[in-house]
């Protein structure tokens, strides 16, 4: 009887200390989530507070007002650089939608092979915007002799941002059940009605997400931006324009960023939300 209470104790001891390490590896998990979380959100945060100062290139908040924003609404020469974006970051969505749903479907069912295009369509992530951007600009122009412009910004961005698209695409994909073709194809049903019918639908969400990092990665680019632009200026060149000047559109920098973040957030939210649903439903 002595022998079994000493094992109980040793084993009570066990789960007691196996326990207390859970909770001290939580805690310790927590604690540096907490830092992660502060260090993206609180700069966030604190250019949202300038916004709203008196005086924000001082970087001290307070006393608070309005004014930037009134200002930055009769300043309209964000305007253009907006619109400019815009349609960059759109044609660059519709691009990385379709080019990332042809390849993504594909990649899975080609064997090594796909596996070592995978790897060619990612490198491109591991090499720094400037540098890419110099490489651009000197093939295009001392090459092969093209002036850069849209095309050029478009194309810059769609490099950039069609790795994450692709990826997007390829964890929907990679758990398609191909055998769904083959019933329909047992049904009658050509490629295009296989893929209309009974595919797409199912790589929608990664389809959607392809798009959604397009527009935004495109939207937001600025190294690769200030080499490709040739005589264009989207959102990010004006504010980095702007910011690195001394003009009295410094301050509402701030102002229009706070506004740009808020979009990009609300647009991130309801683009999830859209995509959970979507999961759900399926």
């Amino acid at each position: 009887m002595s022998a079994i209470a000493g094992n109980q104790v040793a084993i009570e001891r066990i789960v007691r200390r196996e326990r207390s390490l859970f909770r001290l590896a939580t805690a310790v998990a927590v604690g540096f989530g907490a830092i992660g979380i502060g260090l993206i959100y609180g700069p966030i945060a604190w250019l949202a507070l300038m916004s709203i100062s008196v005086r924000p290139l001082t970087g001290k908040p307070g006393p608070f007002t309005l004014d930037w924003y009134q200002k930055l609404f009769g300043d309209l020469r964000w305007l253009d650089p907006l619109g400019t974006s815009l349609g960059v970051a759109t044609i660059v969505c519709v691009l990385c939608m379709i080019t990332a749903t042809a390849v993504g479907r594909t990649l899975p069912h080609i064997g090594r092979s796909g596996a070592w295009l995978l790897l060619i369509f990612l490198i491109v992530l591991f090499v720094p915007g400037v540098m890419l951007g110099v490489d651009f600009i000197m093939y295009y122009r001392l090459f092969l002799g093209i002036r850069t412009g849209l095309w050029s910004l478009v194309l810059g961005n769609f490099v950039w941002a069609f790795p994450f698209a692709l990826l997007s695409v390829l964890v929907v994909s990679t758990r398609f059940d191909i055998r769904l073709l083959e019933v329909a194809a047992d049904l009658g049903a050509s490629k295009w009605r296989r893929f209309r019918d009974v595919e797409m639908p199912l790589l929608m969400p990664g389809i959607m997400s392809a798009g959604f990092f397009g527009f935004l990665l495109s939207f937001n680019e600025l190294p690769r931006s200030i080499y490709l632009r040739g005589g264009i200026t989207t959102l990010p060149l004006f504010q980095w324009a702007e910011a690195s000047s001394h003009s009295t559109m410094v301050p509402l920098i701030y102002a229009l960023s706070t506004l740009i973040t808020l979009a990009s957030l609300a647009l991130t939210v309801f683009a999830l939300r859209l995509l959970f649903r979507r999961e759900e439903q399926a």
